[in-house]
């Protein structure tokens, strides 16, 4: 079984506009909302695989209702912990014939200690050697630094594999627990190693700096240049073919799914690079968080080129 922990979630309210401009009244030509967090695109893009998951994460108020009930439309099983306050609503500006876009995301509401407990013995309860955890996003106001941690040492006490995605102080108290997989992208990189990422070289070395942590297996994602897989037995490069993007947002949450799906199959590391790039650029050529199906994934891997950096 596969799940996903969503501490922060949110309601993605995308506006398409005609074009960004400052101190003007814009016209939205189309609005949308999807169910959004970071663990919940993940399991979107699972579901689009045919992999099924569980969606867990902290969900509070009418948005969190809503959250919910567009999620179980959607076919992906959820099993949330209440909050107090109401889930935070992020609001996406987009242009309609480029990639511009803005997004602004809400703190999210403060997590009552009580609430940490309750998804702590969820986790513990749930929790079995053959399970995949995706732990995603960022902290909500009052839940410590070190809490994704917390998490990771949980679930790999177990003899389960903890898969981060995060940021900052969270990831990179994340790293020193040591999971067996972290998805960074270059500025987050860059952020925890000081390593300017510029280059497939600088690459492999702040890949390198994770892997000396403990983590088994790095995602750096590289934006249009792809992906570099890495772990101590080698690394892959995956670069995705030129296509017309319509959104970024939500494809690093893709290509995790992607890599999810390529492991849960047995694939060899080359392809595990190679899937991850496609369910991303999949994704990217798509409106709002959308995921592409496994047929365009499919399709899209074997466009894929994968290489292995000297």
């Amino acid at each position: 079984m596969i799940y996903t922990i969503t501490l922060n979630p949110g309601l993605d309210r995308t506006l398409t506009v005609e074009a960004i401009r400052e101190n003007e009244v814009l016209r939205a030509t189309a609005s949308r909302l999807d169910w959004g967090g970071k663990g919940f695109n993940v399991a979107r893009g699972l579901h689009a695989l045919g992999i099924p998951s569980v969606a867990l994460g902290l969900v509070g108020g009418h948005t969190g209702q809503m959250l919910a009930e567009g999620l179980h439309a959607l076919g992906i099983a959820t099993d949330f912990v209440p909050i107090p306050g109401e889930t935070r609503t992020n609001t996406v500006i987009a242009e309609a014939h480029s990639d511009r876009y803005i997004k602004v995301n809400e703190a999210g509401p403060a997590v009552p200690p009580e609430a940490l407990d309750a998804l702590r013995a969820q986790v513990r309860d749930l929790v079995t050697p053959d399970s995949e955890w995706a732990i995603c996003g960022s902290l909500p106001p009052g839940v410590p630094a070190d809490f994704y941690a917390e998490l990771v040492t949980l679930i790999q006490g177990a003899g389960a594999r903890a898969y981060l995605d995060a940021s900052g102080a969270a990831m990179q108290l994340g790293c020193a627990a040591a999971p067996f997989l972290i998805k960074p992208n270059a500025e987050e990189a860059h952020e925890l190693t000081g390593i300017t990422i510029d280059n497939l070289a600088a690459a492999q070395q702040a890949a390198t700096h994770f892997l000396a942590q403990g983590v088994q297996m790095v995602a750096l994602s590289l934006g249009a240049e792809g992906l570099l897989l890495a772990t101590g037995e080698g690394s892959f490069h995956a670069r995705p073919p030129q296509v017309a993007v319509r959104t970024p947002v939500g494809v690093g949450d893709a290509l995790l799914a992607g890599i999810l799906y390529a492991l849960t199959q047995g694939m060899p590391l080359a392809e595990v690079a190679r899937w991850g790039v496609a369910a991303g650029t999949a994704a990217a050529m798509l409106e709002g968080v959308d995921v592409g199906s496994l047929a365009d994934v499919q399709a899209m891997a074997a466009r894929v080129a994968v290489s292995a950096p000297r």
